[in-house]
């Protein structure tokens, strides 16, 4: 029986053309959403899109679909640690000055930057 249902899972070659166009398809909104100049239109579709897209080839292309659940919470917790690397990091890296040291390259750019005007939304 579990057998049967393991096998019940795995797709022809047109089922992974299919994902394939749903990907390209996925790729081109995520090109033209930050064409349009809406801010948040362009987070929506660089960062909502992008993290569909990788569950999607994780799920299908790296066959995470017909593993055990286990396997999915394994990357989620992966993917928490890595955030929470981030918050822990990026307080400092994110700075262009600290206790002993001066990020230099991000001064120029401040300094180019301070006369220049803002771009329109």
């Amino acid at each position: 029986m579990a057998d049967h249902a393991h096998n019940e899972e795995h797709h022809g070659p047109a089922f992974y053309v299919k994902i394939y166009w749903v990907l390209l398809a996925l790729l081109v909104v995520s090109i033209i959403g930050p064409e349009l100049g809406n801010r948040h239109l362009t987070l929506i579709t660089a960062f909502g899109i992008a993290i569909v897209k990788a569950l999607m080839v994780a799920a299908y292309f790296m066959h995470l679909k017909i593993e055990k659940k286990y396997i999915w919470y394994m990357l989620y917790t992966m993917l928490l640690m890595v955030f929470l690397f981030f918050l822990g990091t990026a307080a400092d890296t994110m700075k262009p000055d600290g206790n002993n040291w001066r990020n230099e390259a991000a001064h120029r750019l401040i300094e180019q930057h301070k006369g220049s005007t803002p771009a329109p939304h």
